[in-house]
């Protein structure tokens, strides 16, 4: 049996289907993976065997700005249209279709495998995005709700407004072509009637609702068994644990200053640094040797090693670092990062910066909470209620559907 996993997004959207496939392919099955073209997802899936079926254009590029239109709807238009145009492909001869990432293209991939008859399965990889009374909705750029507005319900009503405005011309002009009727809630048609949420429970607990029906299926994770590299066992051996800092995909403003504020600010705690260069670019600053600049990294052998780790508050390496007992500073930039940080700070894993762009004094001041043994202690507690099941339940889960 054939099943099609489909993304569009950051490294953060592909590594959990990374994972699903991995989890999939020991169970028997054949697995496309529809993400866009970047070389380290291409790396990615093919270190698991699985071939990447590439869509649209470079996520990195997108990210960072080069050769994107100009408005959220005219790129949602764009992403649309290429689900329409390579899922379609893909999903011949699949009995089944998983589909995650940015919304647009989560629904473009939905009205695919809808057009062909096939069972999909709608996935987020954090609980943001999902209607509940007990928060409030993400805004989207270019959308505020009004301050007036404070009620959840209302919040809710607005969001689900404010997704038709932008992609829902998109969506249903796409649909018109392949003979689809036209969905008047362009959300809750990508939510579905049964969504998955593929975070872990102690990390991110859901609240039930009479709303929807969410399976929680544990955070999608796998076991990672590349080395590190020799110069970073050596720098790692060379003395106390470091700090890490890495901001994954995330272009950063100013990142050159990032790294000066970063290394810094590690260093008025007396501690030794690394940095992951990512898309952000980090660099060196100067040419002392207590810190190094490194590229892809095993966060799951690292993170076991190091002091405490700085990021950006991604799902994964929020959730990498948890599993790993790394106390966590998190500089959150956009979309669910905030939340992250704030379950962070809530759990008592680490801090939660308040700024997207921090200085030395105000990172210092995070990292001064993060280093206490108090939160080594706490975050060493925590660790132990992370799941590591996530992948392999939503792959058993999976297979049970397409085979009764």
């Amino acid at each position: 049996m054939r099943v099609l996993l489909s993304t569009f997004g950051s490294r953060g959207d592909v590594e959990p289907l990374v994972a699903l496939a991995a989890r999939l392919r020991l169970s028997g099955l054949e697995v496309r993976v529809c993400a866009p073209p970047d070389q380290d997802f291409v790396q990615r899936l093919g270190d698991i065997g699985v071939a990447l079926v590439p869509v649209g254009r470079s996520a990195r590029a997108l990210t960072t700005g080069a050769s994107q239109p100009s408005s959220l709807p005219e790129r949602a238009a764009q992403l649309i249209a290429n689900q329409f145009d390579t899922v379609a492909a893909a999903a011949e001869g699949c009995r089944a279709l998983v589909a995650t990432g940015m919304l647009p293209a989560a629904a473009g991939a939905l009205a695919v495998a809808e057009k062909l008859g096939i069972p999909a399965v709608s996935v987020t990889f954090q609980q943001v995005t999902l209607p509940s009374p007990h928060r409030p909705p993400l805004a989207f750029p270019g959308c505020p709700f009004p301050p007036e507005a404070t009620d959840n319900r209302t919040l809710w009503d607005l969001d689900a407004r404010n997704i038709n405005a932008l992609f829902g011309a998109a969506l249903n002009t796409n649909r018109a072509s392949i003979g689809l009727p036209p969905v008047d809630n362009v959300r809750n048609y990508v939510i579905g009637n049964q969504p998955w949420l593929a975070t872990d429970p102690t990390l991110d607990p859901w609240q039930r609702t009479t709303d929807l029906d969410v399976v929680q299926t544990g955070a999608w994770m796998l076991p990672d068994e590349r080395p590190l590299p020799p110069e970073v066992l050596a720098f790692l051996d060379a003395g106390e644990p470091p700090v890490y800092v890495g901001f994954g995909s995330m272009p950063m403003q100013r990142s050159t200053d990032i790294a000066k504020v970063a290394i810094e600010a590690i260093r008025a705690h007396g501690r030794r640094a690394i940095l992951a260069r990512g898309w952000a670019d980090l660099t060196l600053i100067d040419g002392c040797d207590d810190y190094i600049v490194a590229d892809e990294l095993n966060h799951q052998a690292l993170f076991r090693r190091v002091a405490a780790v700085v990021h950006h508050g991604g799902a994964g390496t929020t959730t990498t670092a948890a599993q790993s007992a790394a106390p966590q500073v998190i500089v959150p930039q956009a979309a669910d990062q905030p939340y992250w940080a704030a379950r962070v700070a809530e759990l008592g894993i680490g801090a939660a910066h308040t700024d997207s762009t921090p200085t030395i004094e105000s990172l210092s001041a995070a990292l001064e909470s993060a280093l206490t043994p108090r939160t080594r202690a706490r975050a060493t507690t925590v660790a132990e209620q992370i799941r590591t099941d996530g992948a392999t339940t939503a792959a058993t889960r999976l297979l049970s559907a397409i085979s009764s």
